[in-house]
């Protein structure tokens, strides 16, 4: 059913907000047809052209989405970093906005500074992608994360779990200050129904920060907060872990004793979700494990953001008649 997909068409993706669990699980289902049927043929973006502006450093996100796009046939104009553009001058992000709307149907940034989406789109009247900003949120990480998940357990996207089945998803980091993390939670809320208890394992007193704390007061989930691990992890199915968190211009490195290798207590069928790039938090003796989940959100980026783009830039009606479905 691409009509939860319809509504996509034309409108700016730069929060989980923008999403709804209906809307979610249908671009999983497209990204997994995408992921399994040979679309490049069709030429779905033919005649776009994305501007991909990054003021941030990226490997994956950028790149995922340049490969989205080429394998669909649409063009890139790509800026892999701010020191390329009239911002190393001074130029305003306004006028940066007003500037794109003659040269692209799409924008994809990200930037280093949180209100950056709001400032661009001051000026910006063609689609715009979040692809992170600061500390605010990275809304395609978490439809990679959850496509990963949804393909993990299928269940997930059909009916109410029993309760015994419900997920207790552990979060390792801060909410408040790690962009990829908070837009984790934020999507994990959509699926609340199939989610027994968020435990968030950090070492700040506050971990949140007030939108999560608005979020997670507005929900009907069980969640709680714990600076030990251990106390917490063999009872978790999904762990999901990040290593940077923002703290104004500078980052701050996960805590040390938040550490996963093959000798830690895991649950048996637990897996492990990571949006990349690690440092020593996530050991690779883990890779070859099971529990590595962090591979396949990684590759499925790819398609579920071929997904997004061909819903977003209102290229449904060009899928192939014969294409498969999934129910």
């Amino acid at each position: 059913d691409l009509g939860p997909l319809r509504k996509l068409e034309g409108k700016s993706i730069v929060s989980v907000n923008d999403f709804d669990q209906d809307v979610v699980i249908e671009l999983a289902k497209l990204a997994a047809i995408l992921e399994n049927y040979e679309i490049t043929p069709y030429h779905l973006l033919d005649g776009k052209i994305v501007i991909t502006a990054f003021f941030e450093a990226s490997t994956r996100t950028r790149l995922s989405f340049e490969s989205s796009t080429q394998r669909l046939a649409g063009r890139i104009l790509s800026i892999p970093e701010g020191g390329v553009t009239g911002a190393k001058k001074g130029e305003s992000l306004e006028d940066i906005g007003e500037m794109f709307n003659a040269y692209c149907d799409l924008v994809i940034l990200r930037h280093t500074e949180t209100d950056s989406i709001k400032r661009i789109q001051r000026n910006l009247r063609v689609p715009l992608i979040n692809a992170g900003n600061g500390s605010g949120e990275h809304p395609t990480q978490a439809l990679a994360d959850w496509y990963a998940l949804l393909k993990w357990n299928p269940a997930l996207a059909n009916g109410k779990l029993k309760s015994g089945r419900r997920l207790h998803i552990g979060i390792l980091g801060t909410p408040g200050s790690m962009r990829a993390v908070k837009s984790f939670l934020f999507m994990t809320l959509l699926f609340q129904s199939k989610v027994r208890k968020v435990t968030v394992v950090s070492e700040m007193a506050d971990p949140f920060g007030e939108d999560v704390i608005q979020a997670l007061s507005d929900a009907h989930i069980d969640y709680d907060v714990t600076y030990d691990l251990q106390e917490s992890l063999a009872d978790l199915d999904v762990i999901y872990m990040n290593s940077i968190a923002f703290l104004g211009d500078s980052y701050k490195k996960l805590d040390s004793r938040f550490k996963l290798d093959n000798r830690s207590a895991l649950k048996k069928d637990a897996v492990i979700l990571h949006p990349l790039a690690r440092l020593d938090e996530l050991d690779t003796s883990l890779d070859d494990t099971s529990h590595n989940l962090y591979f396949s959100q990684a590759h499925g980026a790819v398609f579920v953001r071929e997904a997004l783009l061909i819903s977003v830039m209102g290229r449904l009606d060009r899928l192939p008649e014969d294409i498969p479905t999934i129910n």
